[in-house]
């Protein structure tokens, strides 16, 4: 199975080279997060794609994470605070349009939605950081397809970069970062190491 080959190809990156991600394969990357599975669909999160560099100098400023600034780009996933009745009745007209149906033929999915309004927004921002993570399994694995290293974090400063995002007027958190670019073969000590993970039969069970 060529994808076992791929993902055991992959690691966590400790140092970038300064070769590029093409714009190509970076619009591939974001169109298999947005292809990504999501509970009902609904994606309650966003993807910013960081290229910024003083953005990303000061997110990376104190923090043990280099990668931040010297990967080829940064893609920070947020989850939303909390699930409106304006996001699903937006969700619902957007269903509606894409399939060409009568928004009225949706109405018993609506009301199914409706159990998020019953939810506080602690519980609903829980569902959404879960939902970002599954996106984010996504894009660790195109990139990894696409020979393109990553390093997930959350070794970061959410509250710095809300606030530079502009996130919590948008009724966002940042949930997680990841990194892409290419690996430097020479400086970082964990690019040649065998992968280490559980035997199989230790991981998995079957009942």
């Amino acid at each position: 199975m060529e994808l076992q080959k791929t993902l055991n190809w992959r690691y966590a990156v400790k140092k970038y080279s300064d070769r590029k991600v093409t714009d190509n394969d970076l619009q591939k990357i974001i169109e298999a997060v947005n292809l990504s599975a999501s509970s009902a669909g609904m994606q309650p999160y966003r993807l910013f794609v960081i290229e910024n560099s003083q953005l990303r100098k000061e997110l990376g400023a104190n923090s043990f994470n280099p990668q931040i600034t010297e990967s080829s780009h940064l893609l920070a996933f947020a989850a939303y605070e909390n699930v409106t009745p304006e996001m699903i009745n937006e969700y619902i007209l957007h269903i509606a349009e894409t399939r060409a149906i009568p928004v009225e033929q949706l109405d018993e999915f609506k009301t199914a939605l409706g159990f998020f309004l019953g939810r506080t927004p602690e519980e609903n921002f829980i569902w959404s950081s879960r939902q970002a993570y599954i996106a984010l399994g996504t894009a660790l694995i195109a990139a990894a397809e696409l020979k393109i290293d990553t390093t997930p974090m959350e070794g970061f400063n959410a509250q710095k970069l809300d606030e530079l995002l502009g996130l919590h007027e948008k009724g966002l958190k940042s949930v997680v970062l990841l990194s892409i670019g290419y690996r430097d073969e020479e400086k970082d000590a964990f690019a040649k190491l065998k992968k280490v993970r559980l035997p199989k039969e230790v991981l998995a069970t079957v009942v």
